[in-house]
């Protein structure tokens, strides 16, 4: 298969670009980890395929309009 007929039936399947969908899940595990461990937000970034944790913020800013540190204090044991 191509990578144009994949991404095409990608996005026909998700809705979303490859991209803009995994993004998403390495966001939603950031918050997974934000919320379950103590992990410091530049291992969480790296664990979740940010590279660094400027980049993580940024994307978590971007996506959810708050830091990864605001989010682990509204939402732990939450």
């Amino acid at each position: 298969m191509s990578r144009r007929t994949f991404t095409r039936h990608f996005h026909q399947l998700t809705g979303a670009t490859v991209g803009a969908w995994l993004l998403g899940e390495r966001i939603a595990f950031a918050q997974r980890l934000l919320e379950t461990s103590d992990l410091p937000v530049e291992r969480i970034a790296e664990t979740c395929g940010f590279g660094t944790g400027a980049t993580l913020r940024q994307q978590f800013a971007q996506a959810l309009k708050t830091s990864p540190s605001a989010y682990r204090r509204a939402f732990r044991g939450a």
